[in-house]
């Protein structure tokens, strides 16, 4: 499977792959230098939206120990997760990127570098939602969500346990419609999805499609950005 970008590139990395236990400085020096060459190749623009990862869990579960938390308590304390995690990657990209972070709606009105690199906003919206935001703000046809799923599954490929769910058949391609009715309609921070419920319908009201991919496989990663076959769910 191919796919073609025309403008802009915007990436929704997840933050487990920036932060599964601590943070992977491995695999952002590698990421780093990924970027570079694609954004010196004949690339445009690169958006990158920075997750929270592991570092929101464990604001959220010591918090939880000394209070009792609402949904909205655990989205400030994911935001502000996505916002550190933004800035280490606005730091490590300080050569070619905006040294403004895109932490609210318009804070960027034009892109003027290679990279530039969004966080969280509010609660309620979710980096999924970001990034399908900023695809409609500065007009891109796609989003980039690069997290740990390699595919959009049928069913969940992993038990709690961590084990392969055998049977479970990866999608190449398939529908919002069908998608939608495959995840819980409700956002509830940590909940995991490859594209959250509020990032999916939004991004099914603006017609804009969604690229699944692993985000730790940069070879693959490379393959899509240059146009060349490559493994992943194309949703919309």
């Amino acid at each position: 499977m191919n796919y073609r970008f025309d403008k802009a590139i915007i990436i929704a990395l997840g933050g487990s792959i920036m932060y599964p236990d601590n943070i992977d400085f491995r695999f952002l020096k590698k990421f780093r230098k990924f970027i570079k060459r694609s954004t010196g190749r004949n690339r445009k623009f690169i958006i990158i939206v920075a997750g929270g990862g592991r570092l929101s869990r464990i604001y959220q579960h010591a918090a939880s120990k000394i209070t009792k938390l609402t949904n909205y308590d655990k989205d400030w304390l994911g935001i502000h997760a996505t916002r550190s995690n933004a800035h280490l990657l606005r730091t490590i990209f300080r050569e070619t990127a905006d040294q403004v972070v895109i932490d609210e709606r318009g804070r960027i009105k034009k892109l003027r570098y290679p990279i530039t690199i969004a966080s969280g906003w509010r609660p309620g919206w979710s980096t999924d939602y970001i990034a399908a935001a900023l695809a409609v703000d500065f007009k891109v046809s796609e989003i980039i969500i690069a997290g740990k799923p390699a595919y959009v599954y049928d069913k969940d490929p992993n038990t709690k346990r961590g084990k392969k769910v055998m049977d479970a058949k990866p999608f190449k391609k398939l529908s919002w419609a069908h998608y939608r009715r495959m995840i819980p309609r409700k956002w509830v921070p940590g909940a995991h999805a490859p594209v959250d419920p509020v990032g999916a319908k939004l991004a099914q009201e603006k017609g804009i499609k969604a690229i699944v991919i692993n985000g730790k496989n940069l070879k693959n990663f490379e393959n899509l950005l240059r146009g060349d076959k490559f493994r992943g769910t194309i949703i919309g």
